[in-house]
């Protein structure tokens, strides 16, 4: 049986692979190469990546390449990441622009560590979308957590701060705050963010502090922009892919890692509560490059 992840990236491994597919391996033209470089680039994996797989390829082209790329491509990538939390409690930001997949991402992260045994608590701290705290509820509900919201406020700050003074006195493990989407160019709202971070620094220092954000694959290079954005106001820990089962824009793994030193930590496969995987380098490769893996 295929993984999710494999089929989730089928769009993008399919042109891929028609690029490579089509290379003569005993000489490999300028035009082989710039169809190559072509769709690389339409993949998002950057640039500087594609410049050194088209280095391989040309230097390569009567060797066997493709491990070659194979390993080039493992030393850009980030590590393979555990959800085990190290150092508790808590509190996970998610982070990013509206659409991105926040909220669902968050109750999927909530359904994670429930499984692990760990007592997780969800904020509804996104007060400038209409339908938030409702999609949040229903989220909740079927990642069996439990949620603090207030709906009497538009104060993110303010939700915030009683959700985690509820979250310490019942001594909660995980607290993921669903903050508001916000454009990375509005700067009031940003300062928001930078706000919420603070407090949580200032009045909760036993909490560890982590700050997450998704991405949506179908955005591709712009993703990059709004990234480096989000980490100039609050520290990025790590990145949440979604979307990539409707994209070919798959690469953006390694521009976010290779110029902003930020990993994907999770990939989201599909709408379900349970479709959320850690990122595993192997398994993206396989994903990109055609190894069929099992669940």
């Amino acid at each position: 049986m295929l993984s999710k992840l494999f089929s989730a990236l089928e769009n993008t491994r399919s042109s891929l692979l028609n690029a490579f597919n089509n290379l003569n391996a005993d000489k490999i033209s300028d035009d082989d190469i710039e169809r190559v470089e072509e769709q690389l680039l339409l993949a998002d994996v950057g640039l500087d990546t594609v410049d050194s797989i088209t280095d391989i390829l040309r230097k390569f082209s009567k060797d066997n390449y493709s491990n070659r790329i194979r390993e080039y491509l493992l030393t850009q990538l980030p590590h393979k990441y555990s959800p085990i939390q190290k150092k508790l409690p808590v509190v996970i930001m998610m982070v990013g622009v509206n659409g991105t997949g926040k909220t669902t991402s968050a109750a999927k992260l909530a359904r994670i560590y429930r499984d692990q045994g760990k007592r997780v608590l969800l904020i509804a701290a996104d007060t400038y979308r209409a339908a938030a705290i409702d999609q949040l509820k229903v989220w909740s509900k079927r990642a069996d957590v439990r949620l603090v919201c207030n709906e009497k406020t538009k104060e993110p700050s303010a939700i915030l701060f009683d959700g985690i003074i509820s979250a310490r006195s019942s001594e909660c493990e995980i607290v993921i705050v669903d903050t508001a989407g916000r454009l990375h160019t509005y700067e009031n709202l940003m300062s928001e963010l930078e706000k919420m971070h603070r407090i949580i620094e200032n009045r909760f220092s036993e909490f560890v502090v982590k700050n997450l954000i998704t991405i949506d694959s179908l955005l591709g290079q712009n993703s990059v922009v709004q990234a480096k954005e989000f980490n100039r106001h609050v520290p990025l820990d790590g990145a949440i892919l979604t979307k990539l089962d409707g994209t070919a824009k798959g690469g953006i793994v390694f521009p976010l890692y290779k110029e902003l030193g930020i990993p994907v930590q999770y990939i989201g496969i599909g709408e379900d509560i349970m479709d959320i995987e850690p990122f595993d380098p192997e398994n993206y490769l396989d994903g990109l490059f055609g190894k069929e893996i099992d669940d």
